[in-house]
């Protein structure tokens, strides 16, 4: 397996953007779950069909979706140029449409954990007069935070093997913004470039196989500190 520092640098950006993406959305998609799992208004079923909305949309429209709202003439451009930040064709226009599109995982994966927790000891802590945010950080969080780690590495592992919209709203550019996937699409459109192709591909099935193993090793021993 041979890598070139331009594939070093890709591997170490991808990372960078997966960690940044998931960390980014790990507050909002725990409250987005706890907001769908334990209250009830109207208009939820809409609010699910939004969250759910990236994974039936095809990468390449949310990323045009997002190049329409933060390019030149979008009003999110045009507040971010405001305030002096480059976003466009940058690791951070990355770091969104990664986000964005694993979003629905990361909420999906902490909510089945928060539907899992025995309504009646949400009632046993409000009764002995808890808050609602005491009862959130001792009850909630505790006993679904299974799902918070499922969600954690789905929403790394799609990050990490994002193309579609990262390659609409921040470009391929090797050193800035090209990622595993991007380096590895140029070096396929490359008559050559076969060999450096599938050493990429084999550093993203080392990577991936990796947090698969990592996720199955913490759910194990959350699962044995359950039972003991």
């Amino acid at each position: 397996m041979t890598l070139t520092p331009e594939d070093l640098t890709a591997i170490l950006l991808s990372l960078k953007i997966a960690v940044s993406a998931t960390l980014l959305s790990l507050p909002l998609g725990f409250a987005t779950a706890w907001f769908m799992v334990f209250r009830n208004f109207r208009g939820k079923v809409l609010l699910e069909v939004l969250v759910n909305l990236p994974l039936t949309l095809p990468p390449v429209v949310i990323g045009y979706f997002l190049l329409l709202l933060f390019g030149r003439n979008g009003w999110g451009g045009a507040l971010l140029k405001s305030a002096g930040i480059e976003f466009i064709f940058t690791w951070k226009a990355a770091v969104v449409a990664s986000a964005t599109v694993g979003f629905p995982l990361l909420v999906r994966s902490i909510r089945l954990g928060m539907e899992s927790i025995d309504r009646q000891l949400l009632q046993a802590s409000r009764s002995l007069g808890a808050p609602w945010y005491d009862t959130l950080a001792t009850v909630v969080l505790p006993l679904s935070f299974r799902g918070v780690i499922a969600g954690s590495s789905l929403m790394f592992a799609r990050s990490l093997g994002e193309f579609g919209a990262t390659i609409i709203v921040a470009g391929n550019i090797p050193g800035v913004t090209q990622t595993i996937p991007l380096a590895i699409y140029d070096y396929a459109s490359s008559p050559t470039g076969t060999a450096m192709a599938l050493s990429l591909c084999a550093v993203s099935v080392t990577l991936s196989v990796g947090i698969l193993l990592l996720h199955e090793m913490l759910s194990k021993k959350l699962e044995t500190g359950r039972s003991s």
